[in-house]
């Protein structure tokens, strides 16, 4: 009974412009903004990050050379693992330093 009292309010423009009014709904309304806003500009600086990495380009490198041997493959995994790790332990402290400002 409540949802479909709720809905028909909601429904109805004027509950719904006087609501937008409010102190309250309007600042609701900004912080979401602004927590879209920080996401989205995080989410492009990771990706831009990870596209600039040393690891993708090494995978995309190793990728594009067929091993002749399997040898020849580990030791090319073990350097790309090696890459991956040391940039996951440096984004860690990035990280760790963008929290403390």
């Amino acid at each position: 009974m409540l949802a479909r009292v709720l809905y028909s309010l909601l429904n109805k423009l004027q509950v719904v412009e006087k609501l937008a009014e409010s102190r309250p709904i309007r600042r609701a309304a900004q912080i979401t903004a602004y927590a879209i806003t920080k996401a989205q500009i995080a989410g492009q600086d990771a990706s831009r990050r990870v596209l600039r990495s040393e690891t993708l380009k090494q995978v995309r490198q190793e990728a594009s050379h067929v091993p002749r041997d399997n040898g020849q493959m580990g030791s090319r995994l073990k350097r790309v693992g090696d890459t991956f790790i040391s940039e996951v332990k440096e984004g860690l402290k990035d990280g760790s330093r963008h929290l403390k400002k």
